[in-house]
């Protein structure tokens, strides 16, 4: 899933080739990807792009009309391109979703593609990016000056919810998921299942220096890469997400995973657990 380091260089990528141009065409092509319809898509035609904005996951490409507001879900992506075929692209069972034209000779733009059966990719046209409910109701950005070791503290005050879930939760946190907690849990040598409510003021700080450098890392990795190299940099620059069974790089022990109903979370036993091995009740189900 793209994260809030994904889609801030999505976001700097549409500032740099976007901002400035009219739109000429917008396209949907998976009716289901709609989730407004006034203004309609082409309310957007015709109006030049003024700036592209990130709301946590959420990317906003404003214009001197309605905003277009994407968030990409499990599996979207937005692929840049040069040079798009003049016929209009045909509903069907491929990954396209929606074209954006831009005007001018090159016909650049960009299509907003989602792999897979589970589509949960959805654009919004709007007149205020904060009539899009999952922006409205966004937490505090990680990476805003605003965010304080004290602010953070803040958040976790009588939060009786395990430490992981906390910092993917987006009316808390804005931007981070499933890959970056695993993370910045890992850089804080923090076991997921801790309380937040209990955590000790060593402990909060040591988390929230975590995210700040996390996040800052990854964003700067991504730093003008291509959309199509973006994939890449995120998987290679994690260390134990996505990494079950390698050796932790930081002390060697085996990551190790806990696997959910639609998800799983990575760590490294030695680093955060103090060498015991997570419980996880899908696996014990299965050996019995």
């Amino acid at each position: 899933m793209p994260e809030l380091p994904e889609v801030e260089a999505l976001t700097a990528i549409l500032a740099e080739r976007a901002v400035g141009r009219e739109i000429a065409r917008v396209l949907p092509v998976a009716v289901s990807v709609l989730k407004t319809y006034d203004p309609p898509p082409s309310a957007l035609e015709g109006r030049t792009v003024t700036a592209a904005a990130r709301y946590g996951k959420f990317l906003d490409l404003a214009t001197d009309g309605p905003h277009l507001v994407v968030h990409l879900a499990r599996a979207g992506w937005l692929r840049w391109r040069d040079g798009l075929p003049e016929a209009p692209p045909r509903p069907g069972k491929g990954p396209l979703a929606l074209r954006l034209l831009l005007a001018g000779p090159e016909r650049s733009g960009f299509d907003l593609t989602e792999a897979g059966t589970r589509k949960g990719l959805a654009v919004y046209v709007v007149r205020d990016p904060q009539e899009v409910p999952g922006i409205a109701r966004l937490g505090p950005d990680p990476l805003d000056d605003s965010f304080t070791l004290e602010a953070f503290a803040g958040l976790l005050r009588g939060v009786r919810h395990r430490i992981k879930g906390v910092l993917r939760d987006q009316s808390v946190i804005a931007g981070i998921g499933n890959a970056y907690s695993d993370e910045i849990l890992h850089a804080a040598r923090m076991s997921p299942y801790r309380l937040a409510s209990d955590l000790t003021e060593e402990e909060i700080a040591g988390i929230h220096e975590a995210m700040g450098s996390t996040l800052r890392s990854a964003v700067e990795r991504s730093r003008g890469l291509a959309d199509s190299d973006l994939k890449g940099e995120k998987r290679g620059g994690m260390r134990v997400h996505g990494r079950t069974g390698e050796p932790c790089p930081v002390c060697g022990d085996t990551v190790r995973e806990v696997s959910f109903r639609d998800s799983s979370l990575q760590y490294c036993p030695t680093c955060q657990t103090g060498g015991k091995p997570l419980a996880d009740r899908r696996l014990s189900r299965l050996l019995k």
